[in-house]
């Protein structure tokens, strides 16, 4: 039941037909995973906390620097060399406080993402790295909890929701592979990134986020959104599900 206090904090996601009531209070008793307090995570994070969603896990193990300023909008001067999930689970709890944000110092890996994942209801995937990626996206596939992943290089970015233990839908390893990040790799530092396109692709995650929670709108798994910002233009792409993926194929 909402409070009401709470039916007048929420009354514009409560009067959509898509969400209403009922969609409200499956958001403020969801339990959600946020991968990186990064361009993408921090706008992610500040929607889906002014959303109601009542409980989110913030993994990143890094610290605030003075050139992440730029785009991720959670920070200040004053936090730089503090560790960003502290940080913003502080910050978010001024814009929300009946919504718990638990900070965890903690770089998710192969050996550790499955036990740190169960128990949440979607995983929000924005990291800068196949290694993390695919050690979330495959902990998610085996957890079987939804998988909304972002990532941004530049003026474009992409979002998707994967279901691959779903017979008919693909996982994230059905469309990288085996990917890996090659010593050589171009990064964001050398390359740049347009700070307004983080929270243009963040907001989008938190709204697939927002989307599998609460059921409104068509299915998205498999739904590969494409963003240009330089055009700009966006496409989406449904993705097959790869019969030789060694995550969710066949053989």
């Amino acid at each position: 039941m909402l409070g009401d206090a709470e039916l007048e904090r929420y009354a514009r996601h409560i009067v959509l037909h898509e969400i209403g009531g009922a969609g409200q209070v499956r958001l403020n008793a969801a339990r959600v995973a946020v991968v990186g307090a990064g361009g993408i995570g921090c706008p992610a994070l500040q929607y889906l906390v002014a959303a109601g969603v009542g409980s989110i896990t913030l993994f990143d193990d890094d610290t605030v620097s003075l050139s992440n300023l730029q785009r991720q909008i959670l920070f200040a001067e004053a936090d730089v060399g503090k560790p960003k999930a502290g940080v913003a689970a502080v910050a978010l709890a001024r814009l929300n406080p009946g919504c718990v944000v638990t900070p965890s110092l903690i770089r998710l890996d192969t050996a550790n993402a499955s036990a740190l994942l169960a128990g949440h209801d979607v995983v929000l995937d924005g990291t800068d790295s196949f290694a993390s990626r695919l050690a979330v996206a495959d902990a998610a596939y085996v957890l079987k909890v939804p998988l909304v992943s972002a990532a941004i290089g530049q003026f474009h970015g992409q979002v998707a929701t994967w279901r691959g233990w779903l017979p008919d839908k693909p996982c994230y390893r059905c469309y990288v592979g085996d990917a890996f990040d090659a010593e050589d790799c171009d990064t964001c530092a050398e390359l740049g990134v347009l700070g307004a396109m983080t929270g243009l692709l963040g907001s989008f995650a938190a709204m697939e986020t927002i989307r599998a929670i609460t059921g409104f709108g068509d299915e998205p798994s498999g739904k590969l959104h494409l963003i240009d910002g330089l055009s700009p233009a966006m496409r989406t792409i449904t993705m097959p599900k790869d019969p030789g993926c060694r995550t969710c194929g066949l053989g």
